[in-house]
């Protein structure tokens, strides 16, 4: 006696390639709202010290130099650059450039690491030079600090990430049609150059 089976109502049997589809949906929904939650943190922060700075009449305060504002344009211009680098790295691996992704991404890696580098000299003056410094400059210092530091935390989390994307790119785990790693990648490193063109307008240009 033959025996038919009859599908289940709501279940769709379309294939690893479906559920994939679906689940890369749900997964870059997640990261955006990861995302938006960071915009969030970085807003609150930066309301807060537009409000506060408002409150005074001169800015900086007396006795605070204003910021270099040349070495902070060249430092941006990495970071954007790295930006740059990044988009085509995506782009090179959609079109099945292998080499060309992997030099983009050692690119990206290199500038981002060479941001923090210059944030991290830009710091050093500050403190040694200047004597700006988080707890002792009062609201000037402690939201300098606090908001670019924060960024700052962001690319180095962003610097490692982008290294084990590369990394797991040699070891094979991405395909032409399957890289989600990659386009949450370039997402990161994009809102990462959008947040510092805030904080580099409201620190150094306004």
């Amino acid at each position: 006696m033959a025996v038919t089976t009859v599908p289940h109502a709501g279940v769709h049997d379309d294939g690893p390639d479906q559920l994939y589809v679906e689940t890369r949906e749900l997964r870059l929904q997640g990261f955006l709202l990861f995302l938006v939650s960071d915009v969030v943190l970085f807003s609150s922060f930066i309301f807060a010290y537009l409000y506060l700075r408002n409150t005074g009449n001169v800015w900086p305060p007396p006795g605070i130099n204003r910021l270099d504002v040349a070495f902070a344009a060249f430092n941006s211009m990495v970071l954007f650059g790295s930006g740059c680098t990044m988009h085509y790295a995506l782009e090179n691996w959609k079109h099945n450039n292998f080499v060309k992704y992997a030099w983009c991404m050692i690119a990206t890696i290199v500038l981002g690491a060479m941001f923090l580098g210059g944030q991290g000299y830009e710091y050093t003056t500050l403190y040694f030079r200047d004597h700006v410094s988080w707890g002792g400059s009062g609201i000037f210092g402690a939201s300098f600090f606090t908001l670019t530091g924060m960024h700052g935390f962001h690319v180095a989390v962003g610097v490692v990430y982008l290294t084990v994307l590369l990394l797991q790119s040699l070891a094979g785990t991405y395909t032409k049609d399957k890289f989600f790693g990659l386009t949450a990648g370039t997402l990161y490193w994009h809102f990462v150059d959008v947040i510092w063109v805030v904080l580099f307008s409201i620190f150094y240009l306004i």
